[in-house]
């Protein structure tokens, strides 16, 4: 999990240092006159020039990964990150406040007055300025909640599980299916209890029930989800331990579509 979390923050680190890097060479291309007033020399301005990416080559690239980080852990702004690069679909005509960078990429030009200081193209970059300003603050949105993401990421590593619980069952190993199921209810719930500081029984085992119960002690959960946990703890059972009576298939699938309920809603 560590490894994990850690190479997400390689990542977003990677993303930005190439991000400042395209942020450059789109100012160059649009904004020359700007730029060589930042060199001494026309050869530091040619060197610094080359030795930066060509934008339209290495967008595309950049943009799709940095979009599925922003959705995994900033989807409240994939829209916004999202539209600063798409052609709006209800678009007629462009100008410089719908001007995209799918347009830049194209070589499209924007008509702007007389009296504004750089025509063309250069209407993509507050849109390039605006999606790399996302990508950098994920860096204070990952520090300040990793105990949100470490969270996400248990979320999907239970996906997974459940993914191949359902696979077992469709194959018709009910009670193999069941077990595997199981074990996700019981990590989970025990997980939600150490977020909520919940004081549990001095057993070396807890079962499912002992966990469930705690956390309606404390309030943590009502009675009726009490109950709904409680059913799907009699069937992990009599899938794990109750060989006498063999699991129906109706009964697993109940048990796994219970459990991914309660990973995603109960926190």
């Amino acid at each position: 999990m560590s490894y994990t979390i850690e190479s997400y923050k390689k990542d977003i680190e990677r993303l930005v240092e190439e991000g400042d890097r395209l942020y450059y060479s789109m100012l160059f291309e649009c904004k020359p006159d700007d730029m060589r007033k930042t060199y001494k020399t026309r050869k530091e301005f040619d060197d610094a020039k080359k030795s930066l990416p060509d934008f339209r080559e290495e967008y595309q690239a950049w943009y799709s990964e940095a979009k599925i980080i922003v959705k995994y852990l900033l989807p409240d702004r994939l829209e916004d990150f999202s539209k600063y690069y798409e052609m709006p679909m209800s678009r007629k005509y462009i100008n410089y406040e719908n001007y995209c960078i799918e347009d830049f990429l194209q070589g499209l030009l924007v008509s702007l007055p007389d009296d504004f200081p750089h025509k063309g193209m250069s209407a993509a970059i507050p849109k390039f300025q605006q999606q790399l300003a996302i990508i950098k603050g994920l860096r204070k949105r990952f520090e300040s909640s990793l105990y949100d993401i470490r969270l996400h990421l248990q979320a999907e590593m239970f996906d997974d599980e459940l993914d191949a619980a359902l696979y077992l069952l469709k194959n018709g190993f009910n009670r193999a299916a069941g077990a595997m199921a199981g074990v996700v209810l019981e990590r989970h719930l025990k997980q939600v209890c150490i977020n909520h500081d919940v004081k549990l029984p001095k057993k070396k085992h807890l079962t499912i029930s002992d966990l469930n119960e705690a956390l309606k002690q404390e309030d943590i959960i009502d009675t009726a989800d009490w109950r709904r946990i409680q059913l799907l703890g009699d069937i992990r059972n009599k899938c794990d331990h109750d060989k006498n009576v063999e699991p129906i298939k109706s009964e697993v699938l109940e048990l796994i579509d219970g459990i991914k309920k309660v990973t995603q809603t109960l926190f």
